[in-house]
């Protein structure tokens, strides 16, 4: 009776864990939405400017008046973008408040500058006993001691003992070989060499096929399988999306070196507005998905903290 009410009291932590995580992802979305509400901002000055020029250009008979009512589209879609973005953080704004219990001041920062510090670096070589502190395993593993199981026993026949990450922080080649082959279908064959339970029952459950009969070993090696899948999921998201952010920046550059060549040549008459609209609509673009995927590579250090079972030192603790 002890070992289930203490298996419900892990639901308490399990509570707090995911209780930091989503304050935290719900921090990182302000973080971006108000720095990219700082771009529509930016952008919609640019675009005022244009359409002023354009427009003092058709006056002069330099331009065609369809050349301003373009720039005059292109600056109405940027006042659309920029009241979409001040609503959006608003509601998330409540919500935080309502995560936290009160009135909290909006102070975002830039995800550049907290980028680097916001998660720690992952070390080479992290042992897969981490995970014993997630709370589904140690409810999982109270049910089992509930049911007169042998928790040394339990751990050494499902619980893979291997490094979870490998170089770079990416997951190590044991933890992606514990999901490889078809549909990425969980590999590990659990193998009872000692008594599981105890009581007068150590020679039957030496089988692991008795063992899996009594429903409390069923669900503890399921949540073992989602500890698992849980951690190669985050560390592969987290090395993609530090990928995808390194193609983004390089794109960003030759994207802003596009929209001013794209302005220069439609000063001097070689081309015409359509360019600079596309070069414009396009730079905007980059840039707000740029933001959009440090702010998921971000979460992904809140993702890892929560796999993780809500410690192992991952996030910082300054921030």
């Amino acid at each position: 009776a002890l070992e289930t009410y203490l298996a419900t009291d892990e639901a308490r932590h399990a509570v707090r864990a995911s209780l930091i995580a989503q304050v935290a992802n719900s921090y990182l979305v302000e973080c971006e939405l108000s720095e990219r509400i700082g771009l529509a901002r930016s952008t919609l000055q640019t675009r005022q400017d244009s359409l002023r020029i354009a427009k003092r250009r058709f006056e002069v008979g330099s331009a065609a008046r369809l050349d301003a009512i373009q720039a005059e589209i292109l600056l109405n879609q940027a006042r659309t973008e920029l009241a979409v973005l001040q609503r959006m953080r608003e509601q998330n704004h409540n919500g935080l408040e309502l995560l936290v219990g009160g009135s909290i001041p909006a102070r975002p920062h830039l995800l550049s500058r907290i980028e680097a510090g916001f998660v720690r670096s992952i070390d080479v070589g992290l042992p897969s006993d981490l995970l014993v502190q997630r709370p589904d395993l140690r409810a999982a593993e109270r049910h089992l001691k509930a049911a007169n199981a042998n928790i040394g026993a339990a751990r050494a026949a499902f619980f893979p003992r291997i490094v979870l990450t490998g170089s770079l922080g990416v997951a190590s080649r044991e933890l992606d070989g514990l999901f490889s082959g078809s549909g990425s279908a969980w590999n590990f064959m659990p193998s009872i060499s000692l008594p599981i339970f105890d009581g007068g029952r150590n020679q039957a459950n030496l089988d692991l096929a008795y063992a899996r009969r009594n429903s409390a070993v069923v669900e503890y090696e399921r949540r073992v399988q989602n500890a698992f899948r849980e951690v190669a999921d985050v560390l592969a998201e987290r090395y993609w999306l530090s990928e995808q952010i390194q193609a983004q920046k390089a794109t960003l550059i030759a994207q802003r070196e596009r929209s001013r060549l794209a302005s220069l040549r439609y000063q001097h008459g070689t081309t015409n507005y359509l360019e600079v609209l596309d070069a414009e609509r396009s730079l905007f673009a980059v840039e707000q998905m740029l933001v959009i995927t440090r702010r998921a590579y971000l979460a992904s250090g809140v993702m890892l903290y929560a796999a993780l079972g809500g410690g192992g030192g991952i996030l910082d603790e300054g921030v």
